[in-house]
């Protein structure tokens, strides 16, 4: 098993013709099968759950070893309508949940700091910032570094294209995030180091 990740990427374009010609619904008489139940929250990772991990996720993601194997761009044509597309059906959900709820207002457009925020509170959730109070934490320290990584990659593709304010707030963010997870791994291996509890006398 090698280092790097390998992803199957499916053209869902070669599909686009059978669409077209059945748009009927399809009413399947197999019962849903029940889905999964969400885990409890983010835990520890020990070695032995992040080895299960690296080999579930090997043994899902398909073998793309290069681009050739790539399926073709879009064009700016099948890109224009795919948009115009997304927006309608965009629309359609915020009209539905508007008149579910008529005094919610019109949602505001999603930005940079969107995608900022949510890496953060993503890597803040996975250090037990989000456990309830008088519980003990639940960390998935390794999910939080992913994330954390994930910031640092954004803050390095899009040095030089953020406006002052939006690169501002990155390097906040990262800074604070990597901060604790700095304090959390230092409990951790302070925690590791413990010698055990003595053995009381039974004399």
């Amino acid at each position: 098993m090698t280092d790097t990740t390998k992803f199957e990427v499916i053209d869902r374009r070669k599909y686009k013709a059978d669409e077209e010609r059945d748009s009927s619904p399809v009413v399947s008489a197999e019962p849903e099968s029940a889905p999964a139940e969400p885990q409890a929250g983010p835990r520890l990772v020990t070695t032995d759950n992040a080895n299960e991990v690296t080999d579930s996720d090997s043994s899902v993601a398909a073998g793309v070893e290069d681009e050739g194997q790539m399926p073709p761009p879009p064009t700016v044509e099948e890109s224009r309508q795919q948009e115009s597309a997304y927006e309608a059906s965009a629309q359609r959900l915020e009209d539905l949940v508007r008149a579910q709820n008529p005094a919610m207002g019109a949602q505001p457009p999603v930005g940079f700091e969107h995608l900022v925020q949510q890496l953060y509170l993503s890597a803040m959730m996975q250090m037990g910032a989000a456990a309830p109070e008088g519980q003990r934490p639940r960390v998935d320290i390794l999910g939080a570094k992913q994330s954390i990584d994930l910031l640092g990659v954004l803050a390095e593709k899009t040095k030089g294209n953020l406006s002052q304010a939006e690169d501002r707030t990155l390097q906040t963010v990262l800074f604070e995030a990597r901060m604790a997870f700095n304090e959390l791994t230092n409990m951790i291996s302070m925690q590791g180091m413990q010698p055990p509890p003595a053995k009381p006398d039974k004399r």
